[in-house]
């Protein structure tokens, strides 16, 4: 199944159902009075994390979510039925946006969360609903409540642990392969991961989820290469394993190139836990391992582990690290608390924002 982490979607709740005119008419019976009765309500539009997806890629090819209409109401006090929900199943880390992707509407970050896009409109209320004392047939009716509609994106932010960040062909896949059962696409060429992959290391007695995403280049913020736009499925990670490709000539620029376009793309990545690496040191000499090692720490700042997805080499006590630095980092914050945690709002009350 082809991964799709952005879909653009038209959604259209139900309008409520006509109020409706009518008057009893029996045999012997000549004033029977009104007995119009009330339009059912139209369905809302919900969107709702399911913990069985991974991806958008329904929408892609379903653009248009519509709700039903609500029945009008009918003689004998009868009201008309209600109109179906239209939902929308989503992976968990899923945000909803406006059209301009200005507003988070919603932030469905456990399974079971769902929130209110549209509401349907209200139903119509029959003639029945105005009688009284001095009004004994009435003739009014209410319309049915009109529909909302508004254009939204998913957007899908991977939820894992830690995030493997780096240049193009630092080994980000073979570490991930290395760790886990994950069976990414590896090859000796820059952008072979095109798509972000997850796996899931067994460290102890805990399982730690890791998300790869595609390699990142000077001036990714501005649309090189791939682009920042893989950045966000690692917004939501507790800690960045930076991997730094051993074999190139100069380890203290590359490592500089991925922190600079971490800064340009901020949203509290350059805050969060890092654990930088040297990679590929199956292919260096002890030497060079400690003369790069040595240009990586000043460039850092900070320790800076030697591993090999390769042999293996280091890899226990780096994951054994991570899952210690985890235990004490603080998790992260969703991108809008407010909405996901609403489950009777609509997204519009939520945002502070009106189709």
């Amino acid at each position: 199944m082809k991964f799709l982490d952005q879909a653009k979607i038209y959604i259209l709740s139900g309008k409520g159902g006509h109020g409706c005119v009518s008057f009893r008419r029996e045999k012997f019976i000549e004033y029977g009075g009104p007995n119009g009765g009330s339009g059912g309500r139209g369905g809302d539009v919900v969107v709702e994390a399911v913990d069985n997806l991974n991806t958008l890629i329904d929408y892609r090819f379903q653009q248009h979510i519509k709700a039903k209409n609500g029945r009008p109401g009918m003689g004998t006090s009868r009201t008309g039925a209600g109109g179906d929900d239209a939902l929308i199943r989503v992976p968990i880390g899923t945000q909803v946006l406006d059209e301009n992707r200005e507003h988070v509407l919603a932030d469905l970050t456990r399974a079971g969360q769902r929130m209110i896009l549209a509401r349907g409109g209200a139903g119509g209320r029959g003639n029945e609903s105005f009688k009284s004392s001095t009004n004994r047939s009435p003739r009014q009716f209410d319309p049915g409540g009109e529909a909302e509609e508004m254009t939204i994106w998913l957007r899908l932010k991977l939820i894992a642990d830690a995030g493997l960040i780096g240049l193009p062909n630092a080994g980000k896949s073979t570490f991930l392969t290395a760790v886990s059962r994950a069976r990414p696409k590896i090859g000796g060429y820059p952008f072979t991961t095109l798509y972000p992959n997850l796996g899931v290391a067994q460290v102890g007695e805990r399982e730690v989820v890791l998300a790869d995403i595609p390699g990142l280049i000077e001036g990714a913020h501005e649309g090189a290469g791939l682009g920042d736009r893989f950045l966000g499925h690692v917004e939501r990670c507790r800690a960045l394993i930076h991997l730094v490709d051993g074999t190139a000539e100069d380890v203290a620029a590359d490592y500089r190139t991925v922190r600079g376009e971490l800064e340009a793309y901020d949203a509290g990545l350059p805050e969060k836990l890092e654990l930088v690496c040297l990679n590929k040191c199956d292919a260096l000499s002890e030497d060079l391992i400690a003369a790069r090692r040595a240009a990586l720490t000043v460039a850092a700042g900070r320790p800076v582990h030697v591993i090999s997805g390769i042999s293996g080499e280091g890899l226990p006590e780096l994951l054994r690290q991570l899952t210690e630095s985890m235990a004490d980092a603080t998790p992260p914050e969703t991108a809008d608390e407010a909405a996901a945690g609403a489950e009777t709002e609509t997204a519009a009350e939520v945002a502070g924002w009106q189709p």
